[in-house]
């Protein structure tokens, strides 16, 4: 359905008006709603700056799936409209240089739609294995692209086949890496993602990179197309550096390959100037950190040493894009819970300048960073915007102009619905003093005169951050009464690396004295029943609720879902086990058992007295399934009352799936409704 400007005009007024979307007169927003909701991702703006392609995003009632589809918007006409119209998933979208075809992915193959003439679709690859990272080069010829390719297994057991018109069991599956199982891809088949090349009007995908090692991230194109830059490790024990990773110039002719960066630690994400010159990327030195944020860096390709950039700025940076001229750099990066995007000249590399900010609004569950832009060789930025009240719409922008928005995807559904208000908050922490940046969601037929409940829900990660963001689970929790608050504590990104270091081997810990903080200070405000108080959070906010009933009783009843319980037991099950004993602990388990078990909720099972439900997707192998099993029976052999909640066919993102989202709130609301008038 195409929406003009005017329609974005009325959003933006109801918007700004919340005594309106507070009216009575309006339903509130319920779990169907969910099914209707749409958003804007991954924007992509031509290279003259007329027309945007984008990723259009939904949920597909009937199937219970997403649904991703190419749509364009015409800056002049405000036209609307589908790319292609097939009934594909379509993703990733990317402009020739030329501005006549876009390359995209579509069900698993790669896919270049002309603007021009016939305006007909060319699929380009016909493979078993699916592209991903797709790149032209700067000519127009070619694209490169990541793909994987088998891994060759060894056989070392010879057994024999069965006799004739014997059924016997299915073979063994023998697994000898480290990593041998990955959240949301589940069991490992083996095998590296490799650099490809393919002419843009199609034929035969040819394999740039070889040997045991993974090329990760979008390939770069030299400026004159004779060579690729990407990032690897390349070392024999890759499996054991999970972080590292260095920058390689690969000849598109032969595959030689040349190491351009050499320290110890991650360099990835390499970006030439358009004059051929400079190669920009991101990274950071090599540290036992649990949070190090990324530089930006760039090298000049005729030699000479990398210069790091915006070095004032302590904030992790990504998504980089050269300025047509050469003569800058745009980034993104997270600030106060508020995605921006920036950008600075070579010439002077340390005045950071804002270009937009309230990029997000692509996670639908709850308030986490997201988001992404593009940038015409006119300057103009295309991203995707977001406010506590909406998810993604296109919005335009140049350096120092207005933000303009261009879409109104839920102008259909948001505005007639009341929605919860979102206050920003900022706390003391009762620990030292520091400040914690937080958020309340209030019901939509708020009275301050009437005492609520209130739900603490709390992030995950722990390195990652909440902000004044669109989240469906939070107004879904205001819809019924309660009083939501959501909160940065200490280890949030997007506050420096300080802030984030403060729980460097010390997580759990002073986290649960910030949040009880924000409780308290919401409590003062008034409107906050105190004798009704909930609190839930998933993965690394599953910790920090199973820690909190550990510590207090004040809650009424909690919710853990998706958590680590026993970190001896996690880290040895969990899909990245090199990677949480390497930074998130001293050193392994059996080395260090005492500090294991002392920051593992299990050691405060003891104290618990609060009415406490588990939920995990049984396929979850970030935070396994086990975790939640030990959990549930400590808690029954102590008596306490629970539940577990298992939800089938799902694995750490249980939200990925609508009805899955729909079901975790529900589950979290019934159990606090058992729970909210017990003596």
């Amino acid at each position: 359905m195409n929406k003009t400007r005017c329609g974005v005009l009325l959003t933006l007024i109801l918007c700004a008006n919340p005594a309106h979307l507070l009216s009575s007169d309006l339903p509130p927003f319920a779990p169907l709603d969910i099914f209707e909701l749409e958003w804007a991702a991954d924007p992509q703006i031509s290279p003259d700056g007329k027309m945007v392609v984008y990723v259009r995003r939904g949920f597909d009632v009937a199937n219970d799936r997403g649904i991703s589809r190419l749509w364009t918007f015409e800056l002049q006409t405000t036209a609307h409209r589908p790319l292609i119209d097939d009934t594909k998933q379509q993703s990733s979208p990317r402009w020739s240089p030329d501005g006549k075809r876009i390359a995209y992915l579509a069900d698993g193959q790669l896919y270049v739609k002309h603007l021009d003439g016939a305006r007909e679709v060319i699929q380009v690859t016909r493979g078993l294995e699916s592209p991903s990272n797709i790149s032209w080069s700067p000519d127009g010829a070619h694209i490169a692209f990541g793909m994987n390719v088998a891994e060759k297994k060894r056989e070392w057991v010879r057994v024999p086949s069965p006799p004739k018109g014997a059924s016997w069991a299915e073979p063994a599956q023998v697994i000898d890496r480290l990593v041998y199982r990955i959240d949301g891809a589940g069991y490992v088949e083996g095998g590296f993602e490799h650099v490809f090349v393919v002419p843009s009007e199609g034929g035969t995908p040819r394999q740039l990179t070889t040997g045991d090692y993974q090329h990760r991230g979008t390939p770069e194109w030299s400026d004159d197309c004779s060579a690729l830059y990407v990032s690897a490790n390349r070392n024999d024990d890759w499996e054991y550096q999970p972080t590292e990773s260095e920058i390689w110039r690969v000849d598109v002719k032969d595959g030689a390959m040349q190491v351009i960066t050499t320290r110890k630690g991650p360099d990835t994400s390499p970006r030439v100037s358009p004059d051929g010159k400079w190669l920009a990327y991101l990274g950071h030195d090599e540290s036992p950190l649990g949070y190090r944020a990324d530089h930006l860096y760039v090298l000049p390709l005729e030699g000479g040493k990398p210069q790091q950039l915006a070095t004032e700025l302590d904030r992790s940076i990504e998504d980089l894009n050269w300025s047509a001229d050469a003569a800058g750099i745009y980034f993104a990066y997270d600030d106060e819970g508020n995605r921006r995007i920036a950008y600075l000249e070579l010439k002077d590399p340390d005045q950071v300048k804002e270009v937009a900010d309230n990029v997000g609004g692509t996670t639908m569950g709850r308030p986490y960073s997201s988001g992404s832009y593009s940038v015409s060789t006119a300057g103009e930025v295309v991203f995707s915007h977001t406010t506590p009240l909406s998810p993604a719409e296109l919005a335009l922008t140049r350096r120092g102009s207005k933000v303009e928005i261009l879409t109104d995807l839920n102008g259909d559904l948001l505005p007639h619905r009341a929605l919860g208000r979102v206050e920003e908050i900022r706390v003391p922490s009762s620990f030292d003093g520091r400040s914690i940046h937080a958020w309340v969601v209030y019901p939509p037929e708020y009275d301050p005169t009437s005492k609520h409940p209130l739900i603490l829900e709390i992030h995950g990660g722990p390195f990652a951050n909440y902000g004044g963001r669109f989240s469906a689970e939070m107004q879904l929790f205001a819809a019924e009464g309660n009083i939501v608050l959501y909160a940065n504590p200490r280890g949030s990104t997007s506050y420096g690396a300080e802030f984030a270091n403060l729980i460097h081997h010390a997580y759990p810990g002073n986290d649960y004295d910030d949040l009880m903080s924000c409780v308290d200070a919401v409590i003062a405000q008034g409107g906050v029943d105190p004798e009704q108080l909930f609190v839930t959070g998933g993965s690394g906010g599953g910790v920090l609720t199973a820690w909190i009933v550990g510590k207090t009783d004040r809650f009424r009843a909690a919710v853990v879902a998706k958590p680590v319980i026993n970190w001896t037991s996690f880290v040895l099950t969990a899909d990245f086990s090199k990677y949480f004993t390497e930074y998130w602990f001293p050193g392994d388990p059996w080395e260090h058992p005492k500090e294991y078990f002392e920051r593992s909720p299990l050691s405060l099972v003891g104290n618990v007295k609060t009415p406490t439900m588990l939920l995990t997707g049984e396929d979850d192998y970030r935070t396994p399934m086990s975790e939640t099993e030990q959990y549930y029976q400590a808690l029954k052999l102590r008596r306490i009352p629970t539940a577990m909640v298992r939800i089938p066919g799902t694995g750490h993102g249980i939200a990925a799936r609508p009805s899955n989202l729909i079901r975790k709130v529900a589950y979290i609301l019934g159990w606090f409704d058992q729970h909210r008038d017990l003596p």
